[in-house]
């Protein structure tokens, strides 16, 4: 059976300005859903977009979240991805997940909302520490709106406190973030599976 991720990465600079982190560490998660048969589309870096505030799926002229949004429920896996900033995840995050708050407003006739039947993960850098409590932000508010969580669900990295290294500039990828990302996109892989072959009863 045939699935597809969507990778969302909500660093808070835009793709010209530098690299990111972020993007390092969807990549790895990337590698291990195509070992996976999961085909992983261009990310999408949300600062690049004019995603206005709101809750709602269409916040008029301007806004571009709602081919941001198409592009997420087209998807069966959802790669969320957000560096960690003050012990959080970026503002860039919560304004996506706020987005997203519109889903439990636009049900089927079963009560499911359009992220049903969809597999979220995550993919978290930082510098410090915080990824647990990012994690459990970010697959709180995606259960609300929706979406599944697998076991083992989000991949991380926290580099040493007030350190400059970033994950994109290390010399070798930790062999447990390698683990890791492995058992994600696994265990994402085959729940977005059984879920796209006999979807929730509503």
């Amino acid at each position: 059976m045939a699935l597809s991720a969507c990778a969302i990465n909500c660093s808070l600079a835009k793709s010209s300005a530098r690299k990111s982190s972020t993007d390092a560490m969807i990549e790895v998660l990337g590698e291990h859903f195509t070992n996976h048969g999961v085909t992983v589309g261009e990310t999408i870096r949300v600062v690049d977009h004019d995603v206005l505030p709101g809750v709602s799926s269409d916040e008029g002229e301007g806004d571009e979240w709602p081919a941001i949004r198409e592009r997420i429920l087209a998807a069966d896996i959802l790669v969320f991805g957000t560096p960690i900033w003050m012990g959080q995840a970026s503002s860039v995050a919560k304004r996506v997940l706020e987005r997203m708050d519109a889903f439990i407003s636009e049900t089927d006739e079963a009560g499911r909302m359009p992220s049903y039947g969809k597999v979220a993960v995550a993919a978290i850098v930082g510098n410090e520490d915080g990824a647990h409590w990012v994690s459990s932000q970010l697959f709180q508010s995606l259960n609300d709106t929706g979406w599944t969580i697998p076991a083992v669900a989000a991949c991380y990295w926290v580099g040493e406190a007030m350190h400059a290294t970033d994950f994109k500039d290390l010399e070798h990828r930790p062999r447990k973030v390698t683990q890791t990302a492995e058992m994600v996109a696994s265990n994402a892989a085959h729940l977005a599976g059984l879920l796209k072959a006999d979807p929730y009863p509503g």
